[in-house]
């Protein structure tokens, strides 16, 4: 833990259910760090599937390339996840790593090396030493547990100052899920590793299908500091047990019940991705940034991110400064379609500019007095269609840059 806990940590822990088909474990293999969990095993039952999305990044990790290759199948028996080393920028070796942690993960579980999901995540472009954990994995198997959500959440942070966990049901459809992430956090798929659990029976194509069009409007959503991982991955698993509770497989998108489990699954996905960037390095603000009368939603999602990346807008939210100006450059630069002469912006419920100028009831004192909530708003119409979106994103401090430079040290 780096600092100081998130001002948006909560108080309690989340009651977490047990998911039928999946056991945890974990474990302090000391891969960088000392005195916490660092190694994570999950051990699902035989037909259990998983879907994900991954990073775009062209320089992800060999743990990224692997589960790029697992998930065109699908099977899952399965999942380890490290913290402390990301595995990326390793040549060679890093395949290595995650071919040895594979097969020892599979020997331990009983199963097929492809069968098992790697991830891995902390410091980029150091080589990734199995000799730590691999001979871990066979007593993790044997001592996996159905409620040890907390201590698996805890083994995969890196600079995060609170584990994150999640839990929604849907017609007795549990879903349970577990992040990480607080820097180097932009969406390009998103960035950060998130796993959720389900028992439901379903085929990998249609959990694939729920998880790609939630993953757009949860994680994709948010930016702490418009920095793309080498390591994002988000895979859901479906150990497929609930047909043992006599609750009926998931066998078509257009039925009420998938579109449930699909809307449960997303506001899991949601809940997740609002708490890493409510973990963001250095913050102390959670800035939602919405924009409206845009050409498209696309285009508006480009010029929220716009105005969300901006260091400047960023920096004026941590000084609590209502600084419109920066936020009238942010809009400009997104290389959107914006009608100048027809731009509004509000600060929460504060007009403070439109028809292409300073508002003439603009009160700066009331809108410095709703700059020190915690939890800010910042809206915009651009005057130009009817697209609309919005993004998650905090405020850049003085923190931010000392975690950041003291991070390999």
């Amino acid at each position: 833990m780096i600092g100081p806990v998130s001002p948006f940590a909560p108080e309690t822990s989340p009651v977490m259910p047990e998911i039928p088909g999946v056991r945890l474990a974990t474990v302090e293999a000391g891969i960088k760090y000392q005195g916490r969990r660092d190694l994570l095993l999950a051990v699902f039952e035989p037909g259990t599937v998983a879907a994900g999305v991954l990073t775009q990044s062209k320089t992800r990790s060999a743990a990224v390339d692997w589960c790029a290759e697992q998930l065109k199948h699908g099977r899952a028996r399965a999942l380890v996840v490290n913290s402390g080393n990301a595995n990326a920028f390793t040549g060679k070796r890093g395949a290595e790593a995650v071919r040895i942690t594979a097969e020892a993960a599979a020997q331990a579980v009983g199963c097929q090396p492809e069968e098992v999901y790697i991830a891995s995540t902390g410091v980029i472009g150091e080589p990734l030493e199995t000799g730590k954990f691999a001979h871990l994995l066979e007593n993790l198997a044997k001592g996996a547990s159905s409620t040890a959500w907390l201590e698996a959440a805890e083994a995969i942070m890196t600079t995060d100052t609170y584990p994150k966990l999640a839990a929604r049901s849907a017609h007795a459809l549990p879903v349970a899920g577990i992040a990480k992430g607080s820097g180097m956090i932009a969406p390009d798929m998103a960035t950060m590793l998130g796993f959720h659990f389900t028992d439901a029976k379903i085929d990998r194509s249609l959990l694939q299908q729920a998880v790609l069009s939630n993953a757009q409007d949860t994680y994709n959503r948010i930016t702490v500091d418009s920095d793309t991982s080498t390591s994002d991955t988000v895979i859901v698993f479906a150990t497929g047990n609930a047909s043992n509770r006599g609750i009926a497989p998931l066998k078509s998108a257009e039925t009420p019940e998938f579109a449930d489990f699909a809307t449960t699954l997303g506001d899991n996905m949601r809940d997740l991705a609002q708490q890493i960037v409510k973990d963001g390095e250095g913050l102390t603000k959670f800035v939602t940034v919405a924009v409206y009368g845009a050409e498209t939603d696309h285009a508006a999602r480009r010029i929220a991110f716009a105005i969300a990346n901006s260091p400047l807008v960023k920096t004026a939210i941590a000084g609590e400064d209502p600084n419109w100006g920066r936020v009238i450059m942010a809009i400009g630069k997104s290389g959107e379609a914006v009608d100048r002469d027809r731009v509004a912006i509000h600060f929460g419920e504060h007009l403070v500019a439109q028809q292409g100028e300073r508002d003439p009831h603009y009160d700066e004192a009331a809108a410095a007095t709703y700059m020190k909530a915690p939890q800010i708003e910042i809206s915009v119409d651009v005057g130009v269609g009817t697209g609309q979106d919005h993004v998650w994103t905090c405020d850049l401090t003085h923190r931010y840059i000392s975690i950041n430079a003291d991070y390999r040290s």
